[in-house]
């Protein structure tokens, strides 16, 4: 029984070592394998179109569910990911462009992801304007739509003025030349 013993000795040893391995190995899992960031939601979302006309190439911020018009074109992002710098760049923007035609129609020629890595993959192509997004943004030079209607919104201050004098509640209103249900 003594062999027997050792065995059983040796079992329980090895079983140990590879219990206590495991749960070393457990704890380093983790950090050893490489982290899958989380996406960086951004407000502004980077363009450049290009006027096949005239040749030029102009970049442009728009902000998240806001609308820029670029010559006949008009831009809207949805949402704009990025990763964080210590990441591989995977940027991307759910993009709608609309097209106003030449009988002022608005016709949407684009729904659908961009990709900053690959431009050329989902760019938007029309006959005079192309268009591509470039990246996402925290901040941009161009004041946010909330800020831009805040300084052209002015107080109205006659708004809380009565225009008229107010009737009583038991008198009725007197029904109008052009109301149907006044003709007996």
């Amino acid at each position: 029984m003594s062999s027997f013993g050792h065995i059983s000795k040796a079992l329980i040893a090895a079983t140990s070592i590879l219990i206590a391995s495991t749960a070393a190995f457990a704890a380093q899992a983790p950090a050893a394998a490489p982290a899958v960031a989380d996406r960086i939601t951004n407000p502004v979302a980077e363009f450049a179109g290009i006027d096949k006309i005239t040749g030029r190439i102009i970049t442009f911020d728009v902000y998240v569910d806001e609308t820029v018009q670029f010559g006949a074109l008009q831009v809207t992002p949805r949402v704009c990911y990025s990763r964080p710098d210590t990441e591989q760049p995977k940027t991307d923007s759910f993009v709608e462009v609309d097209e106003i035609t030449l009988d002022r129609k608005i016709r949407r020629i684009f729904t659908g992801w961009m990709f900053a890595e690959s431009p050329g993959l989902n760019a938007v192509e029309h006959a005079v304007y192309d268009v591509w997004l470039k990246g996402c943004k925290q901040k941009s030079d161009v004041p946010p739509p909330t800020a831009a209607k805040a300084d052209t919104v002015k107080p109205k201050t006659e708004a809380a003025k009565p225009k008229a004098a107010a009737q009583p509640a038991d008198a009725a209103p007197e029904p109008a030349d052009d109301d149907p249900s006044s003709a007996n």
